[in-house]
């Protein structure tokens, strides 16, 4: 890998309801791999979205159990979504769509902090992945009726990490693409890798958020995805609500952590494994550690707990957090 300073280019924009951020560096292929990006990510919403009407997944709502033929990217996303579920125990489950509608998350986020109309907590377990069937040789998907699903927590970061690849093969440049957070990074990167700021967000997702102590990551493949209730929640009918919900639970989790951040091979392992320990709580941290994933954890006050492989924090770092 060369180690000569690479110059990057950047373009930052919102999509599927968050902060789109593309890197690339060669500033002359910058446009092109917008162009792309929006693309792609113009797919996914139609094939993926649970606030639209007119994608593929909500059609799977009136099924009612008969197998469903999909679109490869539909299908693609569904593996990704119920092998995480799977490596994660179920702390990360795409049956929590109903869960999701009941708390109040049933319209893209800007439009459900304006909504105050009340909600009615109940403790209802999520059906389950076992409950899908996809098959990936005919194409198929059944999903009982009455089961919603909800691809919020690994969609995204699968985008990300399809994005990266896929730019990076057509440019012949290194490629960052970070969705809401969920960062991939694909090809050659600049010298020290590609730096990514990890931070705690303690205000709305459209809004700048508040400053505090952070840690900066050089990364040079794979993915780093950062999970955490302090920036997508809101309150209905006097209970203060959040977007992880328990799959055990079917409600908003409560955790030990507020924001976890955590490093993998790919953007959408990264960001299972973030979520995941948000619902696992005070297990999250042996859990990580026994997977070899490097996290940073950050306690509700304020404390950060890091595992094995972690980078220790520059003096800029350490600076911020004194």
């Amino acid at each position: 890998m060369s180690t000569a300073p690479r110059t990057t280019a950047a373009a930052d924009w919102r999509a599927l309801g968050a902060n789109v951020r593309l890197v690339v560096t060669d500033p002359a292929l910058l446009d092109s791999c917008d162009l792309l990006l929006a693309r792609h990510l113009a797919e996914v919403d139609a094939t993926c979205s649970r606030f639209r009407t007119d994608s593929e997944l909500a059609a799977l709502d009136d099924a009612a159990g008969r197998p469903v033929r999909v679109s490869p990217l539909l299908a693609e996303a569904l593996a990704v979504a119920l092998r995480a579920a799977e490596t994660t125990d179920g702390a990360v489950d795409p049956t929590v769509g109903s869960a999701m509608d009941a708390v109040g998350y049933d319209r893209d986020f800007t439009l459900v902090r304006e909504d105050d109309r009340p909600v009615r907590l109940r403790v209802r377990r999520a059906p389950g992945r076992r409950q899908v069937r996809l098959d990936r040789e005919t194409g198929t998907v059944a999903v009982p009726a009455g089961v919603r699903l909800d691809l919020g927590a690994t969609a995204k970061a699968w985008a990300a990490d399809k994005a990266a690849a896929m730019l990076a093969e057509a440019a012949g440049c290194g490629v960052l693409v970070s969705l809401g957070g969920d960062t991939a990074v694909a090809g050659e990167p600049p010298a020290g890798g590609c730096q990514i700021r990890v931070q705690d967000v303690t205000g709305p997702v459209d809004e700048t958020p508040a400053q505090g102590p952070y840690a900066t990551v050089g990364l040079h493949s794979g993915g780093l995805a950062t999970s955490g209730t302090g920036a997508r929640n809101w309150r209905r009918g006097g209970h203060a609500l959040h977007h992880i919900v328990d799959p055990r639970t079917g409600l908003p989790v409560r955790s030990p952590w507020r924001t976890v951040s955590v490093a993998a091979a790919t953007c959408a392992d990264a960001n299972a494994a973030s979520t995941a320990a948000l619902v696992k709580g005070a297990d999250a941290e042996p859990w990580l550690a026994r997977l070899g994933l490097p996290a940073r954890l950050v306690t509700q006050d304020g404390t950060v707990v890091t595992t094995p492989g972690w980078p220790a924090p520059a003096a800029s770092d350490l600076e911020a957090a004194a």
